[in-house]
This record gives structure tokens, C-alpha cells and sequence, in this order.
């Protein structure tokens, strides 16, 4: 461009380029693996196989390591008219896309370059990952491809129901993305502001922008890593350019004079506590001000050039910016690059795009002009609820902060530990403080805080408050409530034990974990929901009582089948097709009143796992089930007292006789780890105990034990506790010996009884078992991720 213009560089003939060229083949051999996924790094003059290499043994590389080529090396196709960079970057974000997490559409950190397999199943936009996403909508300004965009769409969809909780953005599990993984954001994540500054969305970047600005104003720099309270996680600071970097895309998108002022207080700060006699030094801890002996390229790449266009007026640029895309690392391409050399197929056969209802996904390429000319505070008000999110004394939490605000005279707003989703009044002050509820498909609610939502700016402040407080009560609470999960296994003919469900404790009741287990024959209450006083006393006595979610507190249920009789309860998720496979584990809630006179077990079973209790006994009519703390021996119930009077014909009094309850401890341990699924969520409308809240939640009983970190404070997003997991699903491979022993039994009893057709109900078993084969194997998947 410089030499077409006469005046510069009319020496130069495509030097620069040769030697690009000749380092493109260099990196090549990074790509021989099955997967097509390049190996983390090559040696440029031994390659990758040679033992003076040092290489090539690397068996994982990061998604953003593998999924950041295809700029740079389609430009390189597209200079030298080698197509063969161009594809081998194409093909490795096909397989990048083809690996994601289909349920959730989001992706993990680290995968193994020759399996495919996820290795860290963590997914976040910070370090990692965070240029995967960047290039996937910057390859479509460029290259004009539009699966490009159709992917970058669906990612961002994900991204924003389940990551982004305005103003964080937390990462959360991939197979299980209601849960978050951390408690903590990365610096890294700061470029994503301008990444949805390109894409269109405004307002989640000036709220993650403004966010961040605080905590810099707090600590000077942005920390490597920051809590979600704000406070130091990683102290580093290698002066990283993203803030910078999405403060000059914010600016080009709403000329919003504030942005400048921003970048005068980066610069303030880089050149009082980061220069030094030959350059700029890293931070080595912001909060104490020590340097490192080291300065990235990338400060001068990108720091030093997103601050110079941030104030540069038009006539200092001497070429046109808006003809360029910024790579990640800020260097420039012309986008005049989508119409040459192309011999790359646009169309991608292999996929398919979840359809997807965003009006935001019409806006695709940099606005340059301002969005809102007719509008020029609407960043300002976005920003202002914001201003004082980040406490400006280290220690202090907000918590903290806000009751000496209530010692001075202010009139304190409503607290997450007295919140009751049940309170009208409780639902008017959110609503004023710009939270609400969105209740999910899955049956849980969700609380989303909006700030420009809010009556006022000091109503914002406060709501914002009000959500911090949720995440640290959900965190206390948490280490002070947690519960283990617990088991129903049937043990009726012909089950025997061998399908075990995971349920969910009560915070009431009989505790099984301190009591023998419980054990008798099931029975639907009337009415099903058991709020009110039992129409069929007679049919649950002595028996478990099996009752539906919804309409009343789960203490008022356990209250009235107790009062019918009942030995135990099971209640069963009014939401079809929750599964414990993919909802957290559910704690049932107390009603805020003393329930020491529950004396039953409570248990809480989701809507599939209770459907097989229920088509037992709609196939069998008689079933038996065992409530525990961990699922029983089958050799123990088939051998001893929990064999059925109707199996053991040879001595009917044996079924009153004490039987030890295992034959050694292993079998106690193996059968311990058929507990399917354990993981935790909270429920708010049943939750009217001061003590117990939560914001991500399920309708009807909360229990914020179950939620660490449970704040959700994103527009679409669902956000739970990291999950305490403890089991090892595991069916296969221990039921040989006893399904022999069933089968030889059940020849018998054929033998015996020849009107019994035994043909008509294995059928249904083997479906059911079948059916948890499946759910066993992603289990198993589940367990190494959290493990």
C-alpha cells in the first residue's frame, strides 16, 4: 500500500513475504496428527520428529493455541496464492467445532491434538480459549464465509446464557454448564468487550468494561486474576493490552468521551508505576508495586498501538483503518483479502447450526459510526449503576461496606439472607433494583440482575449489592450445609437391588446417614401433590408415600403423610424429564419454621429417575424400595434379610431374622459407588428460611447449601455451584453373578408356578437397565471431568 503511493518503500519487492512463506512450510509438520489439530510448538529447524527437536512428544494444546491460525495463514494463502495454510488452518477449526460440547455448544480449555478428547472441560472466554471465538467471527469479516458466523453465533448464544453473568463472566463445566468451575476471571477475558463491541451487542460490554475499569482504579492494573468480589487472586500484571484493546473499540462504537478518559488514566498508570530506565516493566504484584525484568512484544504490538488510534485523529492515520481487521495480535489485514485466491470451499457439509432467535446476529461487521447519535448518555447510564460495584478499600467486602452504610442512617435495602421468593414485597424490590426472575426450562429460576433495568442509579448500586451478597452467602453456606447425595434402590422381585437412584436429602427429618436405612413397599398419596390432609390414609400406611413437587412447602408435605402414617416419602420433580444426569443435586429446604417434629426420611427424586419407581409399579403393582445413605449389597438383599418372604419359600420366618448387612467392606464400597449422579443446585419458592438462598434456583425449595458461587447475574444465563462429586457410576461388570442368581431363581419360581409368564416382564427390566447403560457411560465421563 506504501509503495503504491509513491512516496515510501519503492525498494521493497514482497522480501517480507518470501520469508512468511518460507515459515509457513517451517510450521507445517506442526499438523501431521491424526486429528489435524497442530502440535503446541515445532522446532523450526529440526521439525517435529528428530530427537534434536525436543518436541513432538506434546500430546494437548489449548482450543485458542489451535483455533487462532486461520487469519494469519489464510492471508498467507491469499498473498502467495498456497492454499495448503489456508486449509490446514480451516481443517483444524473444523475439528475444533466438531468436538465441542453438543448439549451446551460451548467448548473446553485444553484437548488432545491425536484423540479429539476434551482434557480440561473448563470453558470460559479468558485464557485458553479466549482468540478461538474472536477468530471465528474476524474469519468472517474477513474471508466472508458465512459458517463462520453461523458458528461464532452459536458459541456466543452459549456463551451468553450460560458464561456471561453481567457484569462477570464466569467459567463454568462444559457437560454441566450451570455450574461454575471457578471463582475468579482471568485478565484475558478483558479483549471480549471489544469482541462484542464487533459483533454489535453493546450494553454487556459496557457493563464488563466498567467492571473491569473499577477494579483498575482499585488495584492500578488489571490483576492476572481477580475474585469475584474484586479482590487479587494472581497479582502478576504483564501489562496486557486487551483492556486497552476493547477501551478504543468502545470508543469507536459510541464516541463517548469517557473512553478517552480512560485511556488517559492507562497511560497515567503505565508511566507512574511501569516505567523504568529502559522501557516498561511487568508488574510482579500490583498491590505492592515490584516489577519483573521482562517487557512483552505484545505490550508494543498492541498496547501501545490501541492507545495511539484511541486518540489519533483521522488525519494523523495515513491509511484508512476500516480496511483492515485487527488480528489478536493487533496487527492489520486488508479486508480487500475475501475476494483474492479463492480456492477454498465455502461451504462446510459437515455441520449443523442450531437455529438460533437473536435479532443481535443481524449485526456482523464494525459499526463505524455512532450507534447512538441520538441517544449520547445511553453508554453513560450503563455505566453509572456500575461506578461503585468495586469497593475502593481492599478488605472491605460489600457486605461490609453496605452495614456500615446502615449504621450511618441509610435505609437498608432488602438482604440476600432475609430474600423469600414467596414475598410479594421481596419480588417488588427486586423488581426495583433491576433484578428478576426467569424461571428455566428446566423447572429452576434464575435471578438476573440488569442495572440500566432499575428505578434509579442507587437502586442498581443496590441491587448489584444484593447480588454479591447472594454469591458470598451461597459460598458460606455451602461449606456449612453441604449434604451428601442419597440412595433409593428397589428391591423388589425383579429388581433385587440392582437399579439404584440417586436422590436428593432433606434438611428435615430422619437423617439416614445417622439411622438405619429405611425400607417398605411404595404408595401414591392422594391428593398426589400431599398438601393437604391424605384422602387414602389406609393406602400409605407403613408404607413410603410417594408425592409430587409443587404447590406447598416440602416440610408441609413430609407433615401430612406422616400424619397418614407413612414411614418415609419420596418426592418426585413436577418438570418432565429433569434428570439427576444433567441437574444439580436438589436439597429440600425446611419452610423456616421448626421441623424437629418430622421424624420420617424425606427424599427428592427427579422426574426420569421417578418415572422408573413409577412405571415398577405400574408393570409390577407391588414394589419395594430401600432409602439410605448409600445403596446396599444386591449379594446382601439376596442372600439376607432383604430378600422377599415370596422368594425364600424355604423359611418365610428368615425375613424378620437380623442379617449381617455385607460380607466384607469392599462389597459395602462397591455398592456405595452405584450412586449415579451427585451435584447440587438450590430452589427458591419453596425456600421461606431466612438462612437459605440462592440465585440460581429451582421454584419450589431452596437450599443454598447446595450452591457455591450460585450467582447468576446474566441476561439468559444459568449459573450453579461447583459440584461436590463423589460417585462412580458403575453397573456393568457387577451384576454377572447376581443376574445369574436372579435367572437360576427365576427358573425356579417358573418351574414352580406355571401360570406366572416371566417372558412379559423382562423385557421392561432389560429396557430400564439399557436405558442406564447409557446414562452410566456419560457419567463416567462427567466423573473424569470433575475429577
Amino acid at each position: 500500500m506504501l509503495k503504491e503511493k509513491g512516496e515510501y518503500m519503492q525498494w521493497y519487492s514482497d522480501e517480507l513475504l518470501q520469508m512468511a512463506k518460507q515459515l509457513g512450510y517451517k510450521l507445517l509438520p506442526a499438523f501431521n496428527t491424526t486429528s489435524g489439530l497442530p502440535y503446541p510448538r515445532i522446532n523450526l529447524k529440526f521439525g517435529i520428529r528428530k530427537p534434536e527437536a525436543r518436541t513432538g512428544t506434546e500430546t494437548d494444546t489449548c482450543t485458542a493455541c489451535a483455533g487462532t491460525l486461520i487469519l494469519e495463514f489464510a492471508a498467507l494463502s491469499r498473498f502467495t496464492g498456497a492454499t495448503i495454510f489456508e486449509e490446514y488452518a480451516r481443517k483444524a477449526l473444523d475439528f475444533l467445532w466438531e468436538k465441542r460440547q453438543r448439549s451446551s455448544n460451548l467448548v473446553g480449555v485444553t484437548i488432545n491434538i491425536h484423540t479429539g478428547d476434551w482434557v480440561r472441560k473448563d470453558s470460559g472466554v479468558g485464557a485458553g480459549i479466549d482468540s478461538y471465538y474472536e477468530y471465528l467471527l474476524k474469519a468472517y469479516v474477513l474471508l466472508g464465509d458465512d459458517s463462520f458466523l453461523e458458528r461464532f453465533n452459536t458459541h456466543y448464544n452459549a456463551i451468553m446464557r450460560y458464561i456471561s453473568q453481567p457484569p462477570l463472566l464466569l467459567d463454568v463445566h462444559i457437560h454441566k454448564p450451570m455450574l461454575n468451575a471457578r471463582t475468579w476471571m482471568d485478565a484475558l477475558l478483558a479483549f471480549f468487550p471489544g469482541l462484542q463491541v464487533l459483533k454489535g451487542d453493546i450494553r454487556p460490554a459496557i457493563e464488563t468494561h466498567e467492571m473491569l475499569y473499577q477494579v483498575i482504579k482499585k488495584h492500578n492494573f488489571l490483576p492476572e486474576a481477580f475474585t469475584t468480589d474484586f479482590r487479587v487472586h494472581w497479582a502478576q500484571h504483564p501489562l496486557r493490552p486487551e483492556f486497552a484493546e476493547s477501551t478504543y473499540f468502545l470508543y469507536k462504537a459510541t464516541g463517548d468521551p469517557y473512553y478517552l478518559e480512560v485511556g488517559k488514566t492507562l497511560i497515567e498508570n503505565l508511566n507512574k508505576y511501569a516505567r523504568v530506565p529502559c522501557g516498561f516493566a511487568a508488574m510482579k504484584d500490583v498491590r505492592t508495586g515490584s516489577h519483573e525484568d521482562r517487557m512483552d512484544s505484545f505490550f508494543l504490538a498492541e498496547m501501545f498501538k490501541y492507545l495511539y488510534l484511541l486518540f489519533a485523529d483521522k488525519e494523523d492515520i495515513i491509511f484508512d483503518i476500516e480496511d483492515y481487521i485487527f488480528t489478536t495480535e493487533a496487527h492489520l489485514l486488508p479486508l480487500w483479502l475475501s475476494t483474492t485466491n479463492q480456492s477454498i470451499s465455502k461451504k462446510n457439509t459437515t455441520s449443523e447450526y442450531t437455529e438460533l432467535d437473536d435479532s443481535n446476529f443481524d449485526w456482523t461487521c464494525p459499526n463505524t459510526q455512532i450507534l447512538f447519535p441520538h441517544d449520547p448518555l445511553y453508554a453513560q447510564r450503563i455505566r453509572e449503576p456500575l461506578k461503585n460495584v468495586v469497593d475502593k478499600s481492599c478488605p472491605r467486602g460489600i457486605v461490609r461496606v453496605r452495614e456500615e452504610s446502615f449504621r450511618s442512617g441509610a435505609k437498608p435495602p432488602l438482604r440476600a439472607r432475609d430474600f423469600m421468593a414467596t414475598n410479594p414485597e421481596h419480588l417488588e424490590i427486586l423488581k426495583k433494583m433491576g433484578v428478576s426472575l426467569i424461571h428455566l426450562k428446566d423447572g429452576r429460576v434464575q435471578l438476573v440482575q440488569h442495572a440500566i433495568q432499575a428505578a434509579s442509579s442507587i437502586d442498581a448500586e443496590d441491587g448489584l449489592r444484593f447480588m454479591q451478597e447472594m454469591i458470598e452467602l451461597s459460598s458460606q453456606q455451602q461449606k456449612e450445609q453441604q449434604l451428601p447425595p442419597r440412595a433409593v434402590q428397589i428391591v423388589s422381585h425383579p429388581f433385587f437391588g440392582r437399579v439404584v437412584l440417586t436422590a436428593g436429602p432433606a434438611q428435615f427429618g430422619l437423617d439416614l446417614s445417622k439411622h438405619k436405612e429405611t425400607r417398605g413397599f411404595v404408595a401414591s398419596s392422594k391428593p398426589y401433590n400431599g398438601c393437604s390432609e391424605l384422602t387414602n390414609p389406609e393406602a400409605v400406611m407403613g408404607k413410603i408415600a410417594l408425592i409430587q413437587r409443587g404447590q406447598c412447602m416440602f416440610a408441609e408435605k413430609a407433615r401430612n403423610i406422616q400424619n397418614a402414617g407413612a414411614i418415609g416419602g419420596i418426592v418426585i420433580d413436577d418438570n418432565e424429564g429433569s434428570s439427576s444426569d444433567t441437574a444439580p443435586l436438589f436439597q429440600m429446604a425446611g419452610d423456616g419454621k421448626d421441623t424437629d417434629d418430622i421424624k420420617i426420611p424425606m427424599l427428592f427424586l427427579f422426574s426420569k429417575e421417578g418415572s422408573i419407581i413409577l412405571d415398577a409399579i405400574r408393570e409390577y403393582e407391588e414394589v419395594e424400595v430401600l432409602l439410605s445413605d448409600k445403596a446396599k449389597d444386591r449379594a446382601a438383599i439376596l442372600k439376607g434379610k432383604m430378600i422377599p418372604s415370596y422368594i425364600i419359600n424355604s423359611n418365610p420366618e428368615m425375613e424378620n431374622e437380623e442379617q449381617p448387612s455385607s460380607e466384607n467392606d469392599s462389597q459395602n464400597q462397591s455398592a456405595e459407588q452405584q450412586v449415579v449422579s451427585i451435584s447440587q443446585t438450590v430452589d427458591l419458592v419453596d425456600q421461606e428460611s431466612p438462612d437459605e438462598s440462592s440465585l440460581n434456583s429451582s421454584p419450589e425449595s431452596s437450599s443454598p447449601a447446595d450452591s457455591e458461587d450460585a450467582s447468576n447475574i446474566s441476561p439468559s444465563e444459568q449459573t450453579s455451584s461447583p459440584t461436590a462429586n463423589h460417585e462412580t457410576p458403575s453397573l456393568d461388570g457387577e451384576c454377572t453373578d447376581l443376574d445369574n442368581q436372579i435367572q437360576e431363581q427365576s427358573e425356579t419360581e417358573e418351574d414352580s408356578n406355571p401360570n406366572v409368564s416371566w417372558g412379559k416382564k423382562v423385557q421392561p427390566i432389560d429396557s430400564i437397565l439399557a436405558d442406564w447403560n447409557e446414562d452410566i457411560e456419560a457419567f463416567e465421563m462427567m466423573e473424569k471431568d470433575e475429577l
